[in-house]
């Protein structure tokens, strides 16, 4: 936390930490004073500890709640997406009562069209946008054939966190710190402009060489733009 907040990051995301108290998350954030955007919390905890998950967010001081995917069991097209509904909208209402958000990330296969309609937007359709926000991932976007620029546009006002995540061609789709891919980032940013988001997160699940390297290129490469 202190190499990233040296940088220049002013938030983070906090997923797959591992057994830290979030007192303890709270307290590591504070001495470098990042602010917790976001969080990815385990789907499970989230449907059947909704309360404490609650709980832990307000003492981390983080409004929204993410699910980083969607479980295996509801991948088998639209009859698995309207049970993912079904059994999150209990959930989604609980924590919008507290004054919250839960928010789906995606990756690619919601872009499939199994029935002639966008899996993500089945997903959209089925929760009120103050029950449902998104974390749209530009990358997987961009992986499923979409557009990333429209979708942040499409889904305006039910997507206060966007992660910017850069996809290069190396014999199959690679990413990359932010700005060293192939994806069109000015666009993106107007759009997330133009849509109200809120927190642009980098993101890059596989990294060449140091993971803190390529922070700081997709650190300097942003800080090109009037982000703040």
């Amino acid at each position: 936390m202190e190499k990233i907040a040296a940088m220049g990051y002013p938030s983070v995301q906090v997923s797959a930490v591992g057994p830290i108290s979030p007192e303890r998350i709270r307290e590591i954030c504070d001495r470098y004073g990042l602010a917790i955007a976001v969080t990815h919390t385990p789907q499970d905890r989230i449907r059947h500890e909704t309360g404490r998950v609650i709980e832990e967010h307000r003492i981390m001081g983080a409004r929204h709640i993410g699910i980083g995917s969607m479980p295996q069991e509801y991948r088998d097209g639209p009859d698995g997406v309207d049970r993912f509904i079904r059994d999150y909208t209990p959930a989604a209402e609980q924590i919008t009562a507290a004054g919250l958000k839960m928010h789906y990330h995606n990756h690619d296969f919601e872009f499939a069209r199994p029935d002639g309609q966008v899996l993500l937007q089945r997903i959209a359709d089925g929760f009120a946008p103050d029950r449902l926000g998104f974390i749209l991932d530009t990358f997987w976007v961009q992986a499923g054939g979409g557009d990333p620029a429209w979708w942040i546009r499409h889904l305006a006002g039910r997507l206060e966190v966007v992660h910017l995540k850069d996809m290069a061609y190396d014999n199959g789709r690679v990413m990359t710190p932010v700005g060293e891919g192939n994806m069109n980032f000015e666009t993106i940013l107007a759009a997330c402009r133009d849509a109200g988001t809120e927190w642009l997160m980098v993101e890059q699940d596989t990294c060449v060489g140091s993971p803190f390297d390529c922070l700081r290129s997709s650190y300097d490469y942003l800080s090109r733009f009037d982000l703040r």
